[in-house]
């Protein structure tokens, strides 16, 4: 039996608005199989909200932090704060708001 999907909410600061953050965050989590969106805030930064399997937003989460596996993210990440949760809504595919 697969494991329940969980939601991630992980608000992204440093220089991450205007430098295609959000496309480039969109294509991983479709990659993932992940649904959600991403979205500018008024203080800069990204919330990034992500619903699917665990290891997949854990995986999303390591490169929204920098993972090695994609070295050429757009922007600069100072630091990523992240929350677990249940899924709360159905969301059609991953968007960019």
């Amino acid at each position: 039996m697969p494991d329940p999907d969980v939601r991630l909410t992980a608000w992204v600061h440093g220089s991450v608005q205007g430098v295609g953050f959000r496309w480039w965050t969109r294509c991983r989590a479709l990659e993932l199989g992940l649904t959600g969106f991403a979205a500018n805030q008024a203080d800069g930064r990204v919330l990034v909200v992500a619903q699917g399997p665990r290891a997949a937003g854990e995986k999303l989460l390591q490169l929204l932090e920098g993972g090695a596996a994609w070295p050429s993210r757009p922007g600069r990440v100072d630091k990523v704060v992240a929350e677990w949760s249940a899924p709360q809504q159905q969301f059609d595919g991953f968007v960019e708001r």
